[in-house]
């Protein structure tokens, strides 16, 4: 596992959104601000099965998160993959991070079903 830099994790539990970029198969990048959770040295994302983003994710698995702040950045490039249904019983840990943070119960979403895990590859920070 490749740790965040000094103070960036405590910026990864508590900020609301944060910018994935992925690649569309005939190479144009992809850019959406999403909710999200870091839990246990990984990133997750929620959204629709047929989204761009998933649909990037499934041709070209590799990605990059960005949290907003623009005058202090951390930047995470990373691998994401699409959990598989039904969930292993670990995610309910990511489950509650979604639950704390948003309000939010994935576990019944109705259209955010894809639950997709990011494995850091690397982190800029400044």
């Amino acid at each position: 596992m490749i740790a965040p830099p000094p103070d960036a994790e405590a910026r990864l539990e508590t900020e609301r959104n944060i910018w994935v970029a992925s690649v569309r198969p005939d190479g144009r990048p992809h850019l959406a601000p999403v909710w999200f959770a870091w839990h246990a040295g990984k990133l997750y994302v929620c959204t629709e099965p047929g989204s761009v983003k998933a649909r990037n994710i499934s041709q070209n698995r590799r990605v990059v998160l960005a949290l907003e702040d623009g005058t202090h950045p951390v930047i995470c490039a990373g691998i994401a993959a699409p959990v598989p249904t039904p969930w292993p019983a670990e995610m309910a840990k990511v489950a509650a991070v979604f639950r704390n943070k948003y309000d939010w119960d994935i576990s019944s979403e109705e259209q955010y079903t894809q639950l997709l895990e990011v494995t850091p590859t690397k982190w800029l920070a400044w």
